[in-house]
């Protein structure tokens, strides 16, 4: 084990992460037989098999599943020493890896952008997680510095705080005949198939305790892990929805879709910056968590002013 390098130990986590020896170099900018022998030497170092290959599949051994674990704890620590030795330089330089639920994609780029004209030195980089759990598993493998996402976890030892509302509309196509209404009530969303957001999801998580909370069994027709096809399936006509009003600015404008003010809403949420208090952060990440405090909440305000009645904000 004393001839382990972490070169080796980066070239396997990639490679346990994808299950590929190709899509592995890829990630890393190397060529495939240069991974191979970086595997080759680590197996070697360790004297035992850490992948089975079978023509192109490759699974982990048990050893190997085993080593993954300690070689990620390895990574992370080395992380967490960079990050010390950079507090000492005082350098807003490095890698930012800014990890977010699906639904904060339409807004947080923008702001990524504005973040790197302060801080030019500093490399961003986006991981987007399909729903919140799959964020969590992110986080707890200290694959990001910061997440941004709604409901802070329970489940896991964070640090979340506010930096924004985070409005949730009901949506259907124009014409449609729940318009008649006005401002209908909740149950009247009871004679109109929905298409929702997948259980795993923070939207349908909340959704399910409105309905809960007013005593109105919806009819769920669609389940869809994404909110772009959702909103294709509204604009089809194919029935209603509940999303967060951040996904809909394009549609909102084009005339594509329109909210439907049902009472009691928008259900208000808020948007958190959220992080593992058991891990340093560096100055990069402590810059972009003050500046996403400061700027958040103005810029989606902006966003949410045109659209929402100024008496649902009560």
């Amino acid at each position: 084990m004393k001839t382990v390098t972490f070169r080796q130990l980066r070239v396997f986590t990639e490679v346990a992460r994808h299950l590929s020896f190709v899509r592995a170099a890829e990630t890393l900018h190397l060529t495939p037989p240069a991974v191979t022998m970086q595997v080759k030497e680590l197996e070697a170092a360790i004297e035992l098999p850490l992948f089975d290959r079978q023509g192109r599949k490759v699974s982990l051994t048990t050893a190997g599943e085993y080593f993954l674990v300690y070689a990620k704890r390895l990574l992370a620590t080395l992380k967490d020493a960079d990050v010390a030795m950079s507090r000492f330089r005082k350098l807003e330089t490095g890698i930012l890896t800014v990890g977010m639920v699906g639904t904060a994609k339409y807004f947080v780029p923008r702001l990524l952008t504005r973040f790197r004209e302060e801080h030019p030195g500093v490399e961003v980089k986006l991981q987007v997680g399909a729903n919140r759990e799959q964020l969590l598993t992110m986080m707890t493998a200290a694959e990001v510095d910061l997440a941004i996402m709604g409901r802070p976890p329970k489940e896991l030892a964070t640090r979340a705080e506010p930096f924004a509302a985070h409005p949730h509309v009901f949506v259907a196509p124009p014409k449609h005949p729940i318009f008649r209404s006005g401002h209908p009530p909740v149950s009247a969303l009871a004679n109109y198939p929905l298409i929702v957001r997948e259980p795993a999801s923070g939207t349908r998580a909340l959704m399910d305790r409105f309905f809960q909370a007013h005593r109105v069994e919806p009819r769920i027709a669609m389940e869809m892990p994404s909110n772009e096809t959702i909103k294709q399936a509204v604009m089809a006509g194919m029935g209603l929805s509940f999303l967060s009003l951040h996904t809909l600015g394009l549609e909102l404008r084009a005339g594509e879709i329109e909210l439907v003010h049902v009472e009691d809403t928008p259900v208000i949420r808020t948007w958190n910056v959220v992080h593992l208090p058991s891990r340093v952060l560096s100055p990069a990440a402590e810059a972009f968590r003050y500046f996403i405090i400061e700027e958040g909440e103005n810029y989606l305000a902006e966003h949410d002013r045109p659209w929402l009645q100024p008496t649902a904000e009560g």
